[in-house]
């Protein structure tokens, strides 16, 4: 399910080919037999791709008169979906992030929500459909999502004589740990972040205080360069000068999987990571600010329609099979559920891992992206980009207020 979401070269690509668009619509076509084919694209590659076509094929035999291909595209999802998009030939159904940039290739399926009645949209959680729709249109059904927690290791903390964090902690609270953590004799930090984070999940930590990127109007100044925004950056580069936070390539999940790290930030990716190293970890709550409530970025998925297909109606017949309660149930090992119902059933708000994603997916459901609000995102990243290398390489450690007031300017 992980994307990341600010994929710049697809991005200008996107933009370039719909502009360029091309061709006659949409070339499904009923064959002799009357049946109708659809295409369905996936971004999945490993293992989890297998359950996509069990599933597609357990479709195809209870609908007998629809027939759904199944394309995996892996690592060229968006320059192929691009490209269809561009020549009018894009996939039936296709798994959807970047509704920003899509949005004009999407088919709208509020129509199609109502019709299945007010019980279909309140089996999903409400946050879920804000991550799926622009400008109050709904332009994906929810399928998978992230949020984030502090995943930690408890053998580090037990040999270290350490308590295990609990969900009111704060950054002082995790300062600290990160500090009795630390033990340069055995080469172990007590906190790892990214050297390099992507501007979109970084949000949530200044959601966190208080603060965003930008205001409605897009405007930096006086939002990223606030005095709550200044403090968040403040605190990890502490962190940093500190030497009780090292800054990694990736999220932290490696190094924790070798035991040199004793926290770290991610999504619910890092699960298999660290099981698949037999590590011994937990799961809590993103730390608060004084006089604040974290909150957490949530990375979502959906399905969605592409606006020239020619079997919108039969489209959606296969979506509402595909995040219906028997999917979501067959894909548990692989995402998170998005349906209550299915949630309740197996008991996951109580899990003690599973749990805080949900948790934070509640906290969190007030805070819109930068990236949802502003049509000038991608310009914004690049300066965040930027702001991100000041701050957070070890070889420069700019002060936050100099690199963010530069920002801005």
């Amino acid at each position: 399910m992980k994307k990341s979401y600010l994929l710049m070269m697809a991005t200008l690509l996107v933009g370039m080919i719909v502009l360029s668009g091309c061709s006659s619509g949409g070339k499904e076509k009923e064959d002799a037999d009357g049946k109708v084919h659809l295409r369905f694209s996936s971004w999945d590659s490993d293992e989890s791709l297998d359950l996509q076509q069990a599933l597609v094929d357990k479709f195809n035999e209870k609908n007998p008169d629809i027939q759904v291909t199944l394309e995996a595209y892996g690592s060229d999802y968006d320059t192929k979906i691009a490209a269809g998009i561009g020549a009018k030939d894009a996939p039936d159904v296709m798994y959807m992030w970047n509704y920003p940039q899509y949005k004009d290739a999407l088919e709208p399926l509020d129509e199609y929500i109502d019709a299945e009645g007010d019980k279909y949209k309140e089996n999903f959680y409400e946050t879920l459909w804000n991550y799926n729709s622009l400008d109050e249109v709904t332009l994906g059904i929810p399928t998978g999502f992230t949020t984030h927690g502090v995943y930690y290791n408890k053998d580090m903390f037990d040999a270290a004589g350490i308590d295990y964090p609990k969900a009111d902690w704060t950054w002082e609270d995790l300062e600290q740990i990160a500090t009795d953590l630390t033990n340069e004799n055995k080469n172990e930090v007590g906190y790892a972040m990214m050297g390099k984070p992507d501007p979109y999940d970084f949000e949530m930590y200044l959601w966190g205080n208080g603060a965003s990127y930008t205001n409605e109007k897009g405007e930096l100044a006086g939002n990223l360069d606030s005095k709550n925004s200044i403090e968040v950056f403040d605190t990890f580069q502490g962190m940093l000068k500190n030497e009780v936070a090292i800054a990694t390539e990736g999220d932290g999940a490696t190094e924790m999987s070798t035991g040199s790290v004793g926290m770290f930030v991610n999504g619910s990716w890092s699960m298999k990571t660290l099981e698949d190293a037999g590590i011994n970890y937990g799961l809590v709550e993103i730390p608060n600010f004084p006089n604040h409530k974290s909150a957490s970025i949530i990375s979502s998925s959906g399905v969605s329609i592409s606006k020239y297909s020619k079997h919108k109606k039969e489209a959606f017949e296969f979506i509402k099979f595909w995040t219906g309660e028997e999917a979501n149930q067959e894909r548990i090992n692989y995402e998170l559920p998005v349906l209550k119902s299915v949630v309740k059933e197996n008991k996951l708000e109580s899990d003690e891992i599973k749990g805080v994603f949900y948790r934070m997916l509640e906290r969190s459901e007030e805070y819109t992206p930068t990236s949802f609000k502003v049509e000038n995102w991608s310009d914004i990243s690049e300066k965040l980009k930027l702001s991100f290398e000041q701050i957070f390489n070890p070889s420069q450690l700019t002060k936050p207020k100099d690199a963010l007031k530069e920002a801005v300017e």
